[in-house]
C-alpha cells in the first residue's frame, strides 16, 4: 500500500538528460526517435477514434534495472535524468468508434486508470508500455485483450468532479481481485510554452504503443493535438495499483500534471 498527499506539487526537475537503458538492446546503428511536441501523421490505417477526457498525470522515478526486468525481449525502457519513470493515469474515455461504425451506448463512455512506463523499440522509437489498464466494462476488457493484445483488467472505475476537483476510484475484480486505487486532484492553471519541462515532453509527447502478442512486439500509432498541461494542487492517492504491476510501491512526490483532454485517432497494430 502506498498513500502521497501535499498541498502543492512542485516541479521537482530543472534540466535533464534523456538515454536509454540498458541501451546494449539496441542496434547500434539505431538512432533514438527524436522527442516532437507537434504530431506526426497517423502513417497507417485508423481503426479506432475517441475522446480521452479529464486526464490526470501522476509520475515516480524508479531504478531502470527494475523496470526494465518486466518488459519483453525487444522493449527498452527509456529513461529520463537516470531514471526510469512509471505513471499512474486517471482518465474518462468518451465516444469511443470502431471504424465508421457509430457509438455504442454503454460501450463508448468509460472510466479508465491504467499504469504505465515509456519505452524504445528495437528501432528507437518511443512508445508507451501498459502494465494494466482497469475499466468498468468486461466486454471492453475481452475485445481489448484479444483484439489489441492490451493487459485490460475488470472491476469497478468511477469518476467524479465538482468544479476543478476530480476524483477517483478503483477495485479491480478480474483477472485477480485485491489491487485498486482513489485519485484525488484539483486542476490548476493551464501551463504556458515556457512553463513546460523537458519532463513533461519526455511524458507527453508519445505517438504510439508497444504490446506483445505471443513473443512478437507489436506497436500501434496514434494521433491526438498536443496535451493542453495544467498545474495540479491538493494531491491525495492511495492504493496498490502500481504495486500489482510486479513493482516497488512508489516513493516520494509525484511529478503531477492533469488535461482537460483531446481527441485521439489509433492506428491498427504493426509487427515491429
Amino acid at each position: 500500500m502506498w498513500s502521497v498527499s501535499c498541498e502543492e506539487i512542485a516541479d521537482t526537475l530543472s534540466s535533464s538528460a534523456i538515454s536509454i537503458a540498458p541501451a546494449s538492446q539496441l542496434a547500434p546503428a539505431v538512432s533514438l526517435q527524436p522527442i516532437t511536441t507537434e504530431p506526426p501523421g497517423l502513417g497507417a490505417r485508423a481503426v479506432m477514434s475517441q475522446n480521452w477526457t479529464d486526464l490526470g498525470y501522476f509520475h515516480w522515478r524508479y531504478p531502470p534495472a527494475v523496470v526494465q526486468a518486466l518488459l519483453p525481449r525487444g522493449v527498452v525502457v527509456e529513461t529520463f535524468d537516470g531514471s526510469a519513470w512509471v505513471g499512474l493515469i486517471p482518465f474518462v474515455m468518451r465516444n469511443v468508434r470502431i471504424g465508421p461504425l457509430p457509438e455504442v451506448p454503454f460501450l463508448s463512455t468509460f472510466v479508465e486508470v491504467n499504469v504505465r512506463t515509456y519505452v524504445v523499440d528495437e528501432q528507437g522509437r518511443r512508445s508507451v508500455w501498459f502494465f494494466s489498464l482497469d475499466v468498468p466494462r468486461a466486454m471492453i476488457v475481452a475485445i481489448a485483450r484479444s483484439v489489441f493484445s492490451l493487459p485490460y483488467c475488470w472491476g469497478q472505475a468511477v469518476h467524479t468532479h465538482t468544479d476543478n476537483r476530480h476524483h477517483y476510484s478503483v477495485v479491480r475484480r478480474w483477472p485477480h481481485r485485491g489491487p485498486g486505487c482513489e485519485i484525488g486532484y484539483s486542476q490548476g492553471e493551464l501551463l504556458t510554452p515556457a512553463q513546460l519541462t523537458e519532463l513533461d515532453h519526455f511524458l507527453t509527447a508519445r505517438w504510439s504503443l508497444v504490446t506483445t502478442r505471443s513473443d512478437t512486439v507489436l506497436r500501434g500509432r496514434i494521433h491526438h493535438p498536443q496535451w493542453p498541461l495544467h498545474d495540479v494542487h491538493d494531491v491525495s492517492l492511495a492504493g496498490n495499483l502500481v504495486e500489482a504491476a510486479g513493482l516497488p510501491a512508489p516513493a516520494g512526490v509525484p511529478h503531477s500534471r492533469c488535461s482537460p483532454g483531446v481527441p485521439v485517432t489509433v492506428a491498427w497494430l504493426q509487427h515491429v
